[in-house]
């Protein structure tokens, strides 16, 4: 959960803030049930079961807890911003902005990721400050450009109401309200957030009509000639590590990125690897939102990114021909996959 709007799918028209939050109701789907078991949650081709952890295995109550706590604006200091401002369903968990506002229209200085996929996810946020999606679950809670609450602000609401401590009653086995076991219930309805059986994990698993010819060539641009799999790799397409790409670094006061978390000097202006699972839903991108399309991202690395002190050795000109950029653009777009376009928030909130 970090940041608002941002605008539409590449292609699509702008969806305003008002259309968006007001489709948060769901009011002509069904109401969403949370899977009984588990096991009973569907994984998409091409990933892996969900790392439940230990201390927060999964269960429907909790599930239905974490998705009503997920889209709930009066978690925030003046009832209007929610985790589904800045991540939300209808914008492919995204914003769609290039930095995101919370209360009161304040902006901060990054674009919120989205929250595909983040079940297979180590260290959160684009600086890895939070150890666990529990612990990013709470953190813009207490922003106070987010959602400028308090934790025990909030504890208090929740315990007075009579229908979350009923659903905090069936997800923990007490009435005992934490912002803790909050963090865990929003977890829990993220760890569902999942995107596989894309064009590419069907090529992958032997429907070789999947892809198309751009696609195929694209491909091998992407694991061969261009290397994008240093550090996109994996189910995930990332090492969840961090890297200088040079990003923000032609400006006055560059973000140092994860030099914030740890004061080390080989982390400054590094930034986490995001997924590129669905990545033609989740423009703008970098953690700035500098660059509007694909074409710009392939365009940047094919340069080499930005000089500074800092640049990851990895960054270095690729020398694509217009048709290799056009190939491995079409290739990403095969990354677009299923799982989550499905969730919406609850008809009604707990009172």
């Amino acid at each position: 959960m970090t940041k608002l709007m941002r605008g539409a799918l590449l292609g699509a028209p702008v969806l305003s803030v008002a259309m968006l939050v007001g489709s948060l109701d769901a009011a002509d789907a069904p109401e969403l049930k949370a899977p009984p078991t588990a096991a009973a949650i569907k994984i998409p081709l091409g990933l892996q079961p969900i790392p439940w952890p230990k201390n927060n295995p999964y269960s429907p109550a909790k599930w239905e807890l974490g998705r009503a706590l997920y889209y709930d604006t009066r978690l925030s200091a003046d009832n209007t911003v929610s985790c589904a401002t800045c991540h939300h369903p209808k914008l492919a968990f995204t914003d769609q902005q290039p930095n995101s506002a919370g209360i009161k229209g304040q902006r901060g200085d990054r674009s919120a990721p989205t929250v595909i996929n983040r079940a297979y996810s180590l260290a959160q946020f684009w600086d890895g400050r939070a150890g666990s999606l529990e612990d990013q679950a709470i953190g813009p809670m207490a922003n106070p450009i987010e959602m400028g609450h308090t934790h025990d602000a909030i504890v208090v609401f929740l315990k007075n109401s009579p229908g979350y401590k009923k659903m905090f009653a069936a997800a923990f086995g007490s009435e005992d309200v934490t912002i803790e076991r909050a963090g865990m219930a929003i977890a829990t309805f993220e760890r569902t957030v999942l995107s596989g059986n894309s064009a590419y994990d069907k090529y992958k698993a032997g429907n070789k009509s999947a892809l198309n010819a751009a696609q195929v060539r694209g491909m091998d641009v992407y694991f061969n000639k261009a290397k994008c799999d240093q550090c996109h790799e994996g189910i995930n397409f990332t090492l969840n590590s961090f890297h200088n790409l040079g990003v923000g670094m032609d400006k006055p006061n560059p973000d140092p990125g994860r030099y914030k978390v740890t004061k080390r000097d080989e982390d400054w202006g590094a930034f986490k690897t995001p997924t590129l699972r669905d990545i033609s839903k989740t423009a703008p991108y970098m953690h700035d939102g500098s660059l509007k399309t694909l074409e710009e991202v392939v365009d940047y690395y094919d340069r080499g990114g930005n000089p500074n002190k800092n640049l990851d050795e990895r960054m270095v000109k690729l020398n694509l021909t217009k048709q290799e950029k056009s190939d491995l653009v079409a290739f990403l777009r095969a990354l677009d996959g299923e799982g989550w376009q499905h969730l919406t928030a609850p008809k009604q909130f707990p009172q």
